[in-house]
Formats: C-alpha cells, structure tokens, sequence
C-alpha cells in the first residue's frame, strides 16, 4: 500500500498523520514536544514516537514521501540535531526522502490551496512568515519567549503570573493564576514561577482566554494586548495585500484572541484561512512532492 506522511511538530505536541494518495487519513499519532530549538534532539524522539503511532500496523516501507513540519527548524543546521532526526527515519524503518521544512511552510498549506501568502501562527510561540511557491521568504517574531513570541500563549501565560504577582489576590485572574500554582502567597508565587520550565507558563493561556471571555478587565487587557502584538508581527512581513492562513491552538480554536486578530483583519478586507490540520498540510505537500517524483520518472 502507498503511504504518505505528514507531520506537524511544535512547542506542545508532536501530531503525525499517515494518508493513502487521495488524501483519506489511515491513521494519526501524538507525541511530546517537537520544537528542536527548545528540546533539542528530543525532539527528534517525540517526532518518531508520533509516527510510530500514526503507522501503526501499515509497513513503514510504504511510505513514499514525507514531510515534517517544525517549529524551531533552523536548528537543524546542528549536525547533532540533524543527526538524531535521521536515526529516528532509520530507526522507523522509512527508506523515502523526508523533508524537514518550517511548520509555516505546512500551516501554510492546510489553510489554503494557494502557493503564495502570509500565515501567522500562536501556539506556544508566535511567528508570521511570507510565504512563495511552498518556500518561506520573510518572517516576522518566532524568537523565542526570552526575546520574542509575543502575542503567543506562553506570553500570555507569562503576562497573567506577571499581574498575579503585582496584584496579589485583588483580581478574579489574579486568584485563578494563584490556584494554579498552588501558591499562598506572591513569594510563593515568585518562587513557583522560578522553577517552572519556561514552555509550561503557556498552559495559563487558556485560562486567560476564558477569564478574558467571561469579561474579566485583567485578561480582556493581555488578551487585547496580544492581539495588538500578532497584528503588529503579521505587518511586519510588509505584505499588506497577502491573504493570510491563521493557524495555532489561539488562532484556530474559538478564543478572544483569534476573534479579535480575525477582526482587524477583516476591517482591512483581507481574505483569511485556517490552518485546522498543519499535520494534513504537511502530507499534502508531500504527496505533492511524490506526485511530480512520479511524473518526471515517466
């Protein structure tokens, strides 16, 4: 049986899917974390156990194409990193070429079936890229939480400890962001916040999300902030008049955030899709790739 697969690897899962070559999905898997810039050549792990799972019983050696999307994807010019990606196509048993692009590359496609555009992503980080003929050309943010990735969930998870701290138990958001941590006190909180791997602040997010819905001043304010801050990262790519894919957990699903990007964009006039399934994109782009393999050695 001919397999295609598609993989969409970023700061919180890793998601795999295996489809036949007209697109019906056989199979899906999930892993850890598959941002490499974040875990290293962990990531590279999450990434094989997540196709592992979408494979299940299919023999992996029908897998003509594949294509990994990945946040983090210049770290691949780590020789170590490079190197743990490729035992783990060995260790699966894949003998095709698999492809290692930017996840905005494969966000990009499984928003729309153009080739060229803008798409802006929030998940655990946050990056816009311009995007021409399946190739990223510019971009804008995805620098990490110590330097960038604003609007994204772990800076909204990073604003809410950061007014749970200065404004100890005197807001609803306050009081929730404490619960959370368990903390009985701003020191405690202060101390929490010290220990806690940087990518878990993003898990605060849909917390704010909600507290921000329900009307809550302290969430509306980060929310409305980090929606002023992904617009501003999608106007940096200086192509005002590009469509533009939405994709990420605060982008696709039904929170304030994505309502109020898709509101300023919309008063602009500018067309937008969702990206629903970058793993789906990802095996697009591969079947794709397979498709004008097949072409040319006929």
């Amino acid at each position: 049986m001919v397999l295609i697969l598609g993989v969409d690897a970023g700061g919180t899962a890793s998601k795999a899917v295996v489809v036949s070559p007209d697109g019906t999905v056989l199979g899906r898997g999930t892993a850890g974390p598959g941002n490499p810039s974040a875990v290293g050549s962990a990531a590279a792990v999450a990434i094989g156990d997540a196709v592992r799972g979408a494979l299940g019983p299919h023999d992996p050696g029908g897998v003509v194409a594949g294509v990994v999307g990945v946040a983090g994807v210049s770290i691949l010019t780590d020789p170590g990193v490079a190197a743990a990606f490729t035992a783990q196509w060995a260790a699966i048993g894949l003998t095709c070429p698999v492809a290692v692009v930017a996840d905005a590359v494969t966000a990009f496609a499984a928003g729309t079936t153009a080739t060229s555009g803008a798409v802006l992503i929030a998940g655990t980080g946050a990056v816009s890229a311009l995007i021409d003929d399946g190739r990223v050309v510019r971009t804008a943010d995805g620098l990490g939480w110590l330097l960038g990735d604003e609007g994204s969930g772990l800076w909204l998870g990073l604003q809410a400890v950061r007014h749970a701290a200065r404004h100890w138990s005197s807001s609803g958001l306050a009081v929730r962001v404490a619960l959370h941590a368990g903390a009985a006190s701003a020191d405690d909180l202060v101390h929490w916040a010290q220990r806690l791997p940087f990518g878990s602040f993003a898990a605060l997010a849909p917390i704010v999300c909600d507290f921000a819905a329900e009307g809550d001043p302290a969430a509306a304010v980060i929310v409305a902030a980090a929606v002023e801050r992904l617009v501003a990262t999608l106007d940096a790519l200086d192509a005002a008049d590009a469509a533009v894919v939405l994709a990420g957990g605060l982008l696709v699903g039904p929170t304030p955030v994505r309502e109020g990007v898709l509101d300023t964009l919309r008063r602009r006039g500018v067309e937008v899709g969702t990206a629903h399934d970058p793993a789906i994109g990802a095996a697009r782009l591969a079947a794709q790739t397979w498709s004008s393999r097949t072409v040319t050695s006929t």
